[in-house]
């Protein structure tokens, strides 16, 4: 008999509060800890002192896969849900799927401190990269419908942007299922160059940062030249309130005039870890709510 899990719980709640939501494209939650922490716990050339992460030996692949099983038994229990459900279509059933999750490595290595070993952060990113193209082949192989890499520090000012574009066409390299790049904050410095990496969706904060909405107008044809879409965040997940569901139709309305209905994936600004469960639901509920206007 196998060791009780207690995340096990945590993942089926996640699965069936999003489901019961509406949401199509699904996450197994990423329960087990904070965006830098599942990743750096586990890859070799890592230690945690408290909060601090360090580089204290050469960054490997890990043997086995990070997220791979807690998205198989998200799918599981995605299956599980969705059979005893009566209120879905076969067609909208059929649109369900798992996202699988990877925090990207410009964003880890920026959240980390430099040990001996690497003098420069470029060369700790490529190597993260790599051992993070396992994880994504992983995550694929596991079931994964689409992969996204959250970079939340691009929007820095931090990043040297060419070593960024290296790093994630190393992870995307051979993978068949589409990626999505989430970027968080103000994105003008950035998005051009994010136009060119090997992805097939920006996420970008609209809700929250709506002056991406200049961005987006002053690069749309070249996006959608490149055949790029765009994950439009049309609820701003720093703010512990329900927008209701006529302003966040409005966003998507905007992003509908600027690129097309066919461009644009919907979802939150960022992640909802930090607001309260009752307030995360009615948020994710008036946003299926909205998308459905425009359907």
């Amino acid at each position: 008999m196998g060791a009780y899990d207690p995340y096990k719980l945590a993942i089926r709640y996640a699965v069936d509060s999003q489901l019961k939501a509406g949401i199509d494209l699904i996450s197994d939650g990423q329960v087990r800890g904070e965006m830098v922490e599942i990743f750096a716990k586990s890859i070799p050339g890592f230690e945690i002192e408290g909060n601090t992460y360090s580089i204290k030996s050469k960054i490997y692949k890990h043997n086995k896969s990070i997220g791979a099983s807690d998205l198989k038994l998200a799918i599981k229990y995605m299956e599980d849900f969705l059979s005893n459900s009566e209120e879905f279509s076969r067609e909208e059933k059929s649109k369900k799927g798992l996202k699988g999750i990877i925090t990207g490595p410009s964003t880890i290595i920026q959240s980390s401190k430099l040990g001996p070993i690497y003098k420069d952060k470029n060369k700790a990113i490529i190597d993260m990269a790599y051992a993070l193209k396992e994880e994504s082949r992983s995550l694929e192989k596991a079931g994964a419908k689409i992969i996204q890499i959250d970079e939340p520090f691009f929007s820095t000012g931090l990043i040297d942007m060419e070593v960024a574009k290296e790093s994630i066409n190393i992870i995307t390299e051979d993978l068949s299922v589409p990626i999505a790049l989430h970027c968080c904050g103000d994105v003008k410095n950035v998005f051009k160059d994010l136009i060119s990496f090997n992805i097939d969706v920006i996420d970008c904060e609209f809700a929250g940062h709506p002056n991406n909405f200049n961005v987006l107008e002053k690069n749309v044809n070249y996006l959608i030249d490149e055949g790029k879409k765009i994950g439009l965040g049309v609820i701003d997940t720093k703010k512990p309130i329900a927008e209701s569901v006529e302003d966040i139709s409005k966003i998507i309305e905007k992003g509908i005039k600027i690129v097309g209905k066919k461009n644009l994936l919907i979802d939150p600004d960022c992640g909802m870890k930090l607001l309260p469960d009752e307030v995360a639901f009615k948020k994710l509920q008036n946003m299926v709510k909205a998308m459905n206007l425009h359907n």
